[in-house]
């Protein structure tokens, strides 16, 4: 009765272990690379950041669209004053007095900027009444139209200068998201790649295993029957136990490149991802000039350099302005009338007028203004010699690229071809040493070399699609199916 209760729990042992051993298993996702770089370009952190520069880009845009658009805006100042005040009466003398006044006012005003003067013009109606509280009495004051103008004749124009700026950045920005979601795509495509190797590594650390165990369990037989040497037995013994090693190391190596890539993709749950690398990659060429032509037009660093030159310039105008004669003027002309009624406050009005001129000029600042405009104009000179500097940086860059990429498919066909024939040697190299006919070097050597051509495939592989989404980053444009690469913006500012 004893021993049939031990079974009993035994087997609820061994069930319950299996049972776990179920539940803990994680479900297989197979991914290929396209689907790694679609998921990228969705959920990723860089593409996720990339949305909100976008989106913020955007609303600066905005916000320096609004500045050439009139606006309307009400305004008040109510204010209650309770105190004991001097006071002028009409015969020159001066007396304290305590007054007791609420004065309310409410006013709408209509204006708009003017880009190529700097200036802002507006239209303004107002009315204000006063009340003395301890008299009971109350008065109006209107001003039903009054037009007005402000400007500063010698200053800084900031509207001139972002009309000419800032629909460059938000063009820039535009061009940035794009880019960087092929940016995306290329880490996508590193990660990938660097979990089919570690795939690839771990796979090849198994069957190198398997046959570094099978070679040893025969040679103990032909060691037993004396047709090899202890020194060749000890030899397998020691590639059986390096074998074992490798393959622990790979699989932890695999593990880590594929939490790596669960992070990137935004993968939550708990999956074993299987890379899927297909041997297919397209295959064409790219024209050298029509790529340096749609690098020039397309990438937005071409953008950020034109920009670049446009700030420093502004910077150089800025210094100016503050370094010299300042005038403002302030102009405005209108209707008025003062009244016991409101009603009649808009009756019999009068004309107003008021014209102000503000002017200052330094004249001893002990060369900080003509320092800070020179200042500026070194600035504006470093930034032209640095633009140059990237701009032929970048057409040497675009250039080796484009060269790299048209030799890649070749690679590829040749590791291809390698991956092939390594195989296939190892399997005759095995089967001769099987047979007695070949060494444990011999042997060796051909393991060496077909683990050697399979890593050099899949990096070759790596380095093609590597290429192939740096080349479209730096073009913004796709070559294998010959059209511009583009978003729909309006779908990112929602």
């Amino acid at each position: 009765m004893l021993d049939m209760n031990r079974r009993i729990l035994l087997i609820i042992v061994i069930q319950l272990i299996l049972t776990g051993q179920v539940l803990s298993q994680k479900r297989i996702m197979e991914i290929s690379l396209e689907q790694t770089v679609e998921l990228a370009k969705n959920q990723s952190p860089d593409a996720q950041n990339a949305q909100h520069s976008f989106r913020s880009a955007y609303w600066n845009y905005r916000y320096y669209r609004a500045n050439y658009l009139p606006t309307l805006s009400l305004s008040s100042n109510p204010n209650l004053d309770r105190a004991i005040n001097k006071v002028t009466l009409s015969d020159g003398s001066v007396k304290f007095v305590e007054q007791n006044l609420l004065n309310t006012d409410l006013s709408f005003n209509l204006s708009q900027n003017i880009s190529w003067t700097g200036g802002s013009l507006f239209l303004e109606t107002s009315a204000q009444r006063m009340d003395i509280i301890n008299d009971h009495l109350f008065s109006w004051q209107t001003s039903p139209v009054m037009l007005g103008y402000k400007q500063s004749l010698f200053g800084y124009n900031s509207l001139k200068w972002d009309r000419r700026i800032e629909p460059l950045r938000y063009k820039e920005a535009k061009k940035r998201y794009v880019e960087t979601l092929e940016l995306v795509a290329a880490r996508a495509t590193s990660k990938f790649f660097s979990l089919a190797t570690a795939q690839s590594n771990y796979e090849i650390a198994n069957f190198n295993y398997a046959n570094a165990d099978t070679l040893y369990r025969y040679a103990q037989g032909r060691y037993n029957i004396g047709t090899i040497t202890e020194n060749e037995m000890l030899q397998l013994e020691l590639n059986r136990l390096t074998e074992e090693t490798n393959r622990m190391d790979a699989r932890i190596e695999m593990d880590n490149c594929m939490q790596e890539l669960c992070s990137y993709l935004g993968i939550k749950e708990e999956v074993e991802i299987r890379v899927n690398v297909s041997s297919k990659v397209p295959d064409f060429n790219v024209n050298l000039d029509e790529a340096l032509a749609l690098a020039y037009e397309n990438n937005p660093d071409i953008d950020a350099m034109s920009r670049r030159k446009l700030e420093s310039a502004s910077a150089v105008a800025q210094a100016r302005a503050n370094a010299g004669l300042k005038a403002d003027i302030y102009l405005r002309v209108g209707l008025t009338q003062t009244a016991d009624k409101l009603p009649e406050a808009y009756r019999h009005l009068l004309d107003q007028q008021h014209v102000s001129v503000n002017i200052s000029l330094p004249i001893l600042d002990w060369g900080r203004g003509k320092g800070q405009v020179r200042v500026a104009r070194s600035n504006r000179d470093l930034v032209y010699n640095q633009v140059e500097q990237d701009l032929t940086d970048f057409e040497l860059n675009v250039r080796k690229l484009v060269k790299q990429f048209n030799l890649q498919i070749q690679r590829v066909r040749i590791a291809a071809r390698t991956d092939e024939t390594a195989q296939r040697r190892n399997e005759v190299a095995r089967r001769l040493y099987l047979l007695g006919k070949s060494s444990i070097l011999d042997l060796n050597a051909s393991i060496s070399e077909k683990d050697s051509a399979r890593r050099n495939y899949v990096s070759t592989l790596y380095n093609y699609w590597s290429l192939y989404y740096t080349l479209r980053s730096m073009t913004l444009f796709d070559f294998e199916h010959n059209i511009k690469l583009t978003e729909d913006y309006n779908l990112l500012i929602k």
